[in-house]
């Protein structure tokens, strides 16, 4: 139990209708869970808004109300009129939970691809490193070796501190999180304290939701701005926007490349299936991961692991032994000889960076079939661009369902076939069923052949109409190559 008061402080009041001073057991921000303990904070968000749902929440007994505007209410209600309630329930929560962050080397990563390999690998990492350690991310959270469901990139203000004072409770010294440009914007991550960020790529994504790509870009870049000066600020050289993201960071500002001077320097030595072989700040390391995507990923983590102030030989000598990330080029092989690749890939830019390794790796004497979709409910305009990718960077192509949402797949495909060019409609088929697409690519490649099944990755559903349909692109490869293999 606390005081309203006490968790209150920092959040910017506007007015007070009431007191102050009364015992709270929790917050929430869902009516439906207010009671006579709770303190309820109405986010207005883009399609439901808290505030519509007040009376609700004191039907229930919940008498300490948070708002953003003036509102109806009897006279034993506590109202309390803030600036902006995302951030004051951010601010809330933080307070609530004793701001856990301050006890944890904090280290988020954001950007457009590679947060999830990124803070995987980190943490896997710092667990063999001896280190008990955090993960926050799109896969799954994680408090050492235990596994606690994710359902977004970077949890709402209550489930996050609250995952982060149970990984400090449990002896955790680092927890390694997603900062999802959503988070950024709904205030998420607002009061947590980050020992370090780090900045991967920015490219098309989340334009539905941003609007405009400049707007995206200074979502990701006010992420380092709240760094504070004690933290490490990494970013990626070789990304055109690499340098805006430090621009103005109070932390301290390190970088990373393959192709720039940098900081933290790594350079492909080879790139196979069995795996790559890097050259990392002089010196060489074999890794099983594939791929300059990886190179990238691999490189990020070790600078991470510097910046923390671990040994560089035990650094590399524990990443030449790390496996890839579930849904991120992740690859089987049947008995013919075909090689099935799943990955996440859902924007252009990875799309683009899994084709091309494909395309450096393969012998050319053999057939590239690619099955991707696009989600529904999401940013229509990359859809064009990735099936162009698609017919561009490979042999065959199918067109199928992601997670159509709630819309029409069929008019999803219409979308990726206006990208495709005259010259390649005859190597692209359409198949709405995703199932049926994998089993069509498996059906006509022959041995040696490639098939990449891109966009959804670790997931293990299809959302369709509002339900979520279990589905596994790697599961229905696996039962395809051993029916093929009998």
């Amino acid at each position: 139990m606390q005081s309203l008061k006490d968790i209150l402080y920092g959040v910017t009041i506007k007015a007070v209708k009431g007191s102050t001073n009364e015992t709270i057991e929790d917050l929430t921000f869902d009516s439906r869970t207010a009671t006579s303990t709770s303190v309820f904070i109405a986010i207005e968000g883009t399609i439901n808004d808290g505030h519509d749902y007040i009376q609700q929440v004191i039907n229930a007994g919940c008498t300490n109300i948070v708002v953003t505007k003036p509102v109806q209410a009897p006279e034993n209600c506590n109202i309390i009129e803030v600036d902006n309630s995302s951030k004051a329930l951010a601010i809330m929560a933080n307070n609530f939970y004793g701001e856990p962050s301050k006890e944890l080397k904090l280290i988020g990563v954001t950007g457009t691809n590679g947060k999830t390999t990124i803070a995987t690998l980190l943490h896997n990492l710092y667990l063999e490193l001896g280190y008990q350690v955090g993960l926050l991310s799109t896969v799954v959270n994680k408090i050492c070796h235990r596994e606690i469901p994710s359902t977004h990139t970077t949890p709402d203000p209550i489930r996050l501190n609250a995952l982060l004072r149970e990984m400090v409770e449990e002896g955790c010294s680092h927890c390694f999180m997603e900062v999802s440009s959503h988070a950024v914007h709904q205030h998420r991550v607002t009061g947590l304290h980050f020992s370090g960020g780090a900045f991967t790529n920015i490219s098309h994504d989340h334009l539905d939701y941003h609007k405009t790509f400049k707007e995206y870009i200074g979502v990701k870049k006010s992420f380092f701005d709240m760094l504070p000066k004690a933290a490490f600020a990494l970013t990626n050289l070789d990304d055109k926007n690499g340098d805006v993201m430090l621009q103005n960071t109070s932390a301290k500002k390190r970088s990373y490349a393959l192709k720039s001077m940098a900081d933290y320097k790594a350079k492909v030595l080879e790139n196979q299936f069995s795996g790559l072989v890097l050259s990392i700040n002089g010196k060489e390391l074999w890794t099983k991961l594939i791929g300059d995507f990886n190179a990238y990923n691999l490189l990020a983590v070790f600078a991470i692991s510097q910046e923390l102030g671990d040994d560089e030989t035990e650094v590399l000598t524990v990443l030449s032994q790390l496996n890839s990330v579930d849904g991120r080029f992740q690859y089987i092989r049947s008995n013919g000889g075909i090689t099935a690749i799943v990955d996440y890939a859902h924007t252009p830019d990875a799309l683009d960076n899994v084709l091309r390794t494909i395309e450096n790796i393969r012998t050319k004497n053999e057939t590239v079939f690619t099955v991707v979709g696009c989600g529904g409910d999401r940013d229509k305009t990359k859809r064009p661009e990735m099936a162009s990718i698609a017919c561009n960077l490979s042999d065959k192509v199918i067109l199928t369902s992601d997670n159509p949402r709630s819309e029409d797949p069929n008019t999803i495909i219409e979308d990726m076939m206006t990208g495709v060019d005259g010259t390649h409609f005859k190597k692209t088929l359409s198949i709405i069923d995703r199932e049926q697409a994998i089993k069509t690519a498996v059906s006509m490649a022959e041995s040696n052949d490639i098939i990449l099944v891109a966009g959804k990755g670790h997931e293990k559903y299809q959302e369709i109409k509002g339900v979520k349909h279990d589905f596994d692109d790697m599961a229905t490869l696996k039962e395809l190559f051993t029916k093929l293999d009998k």
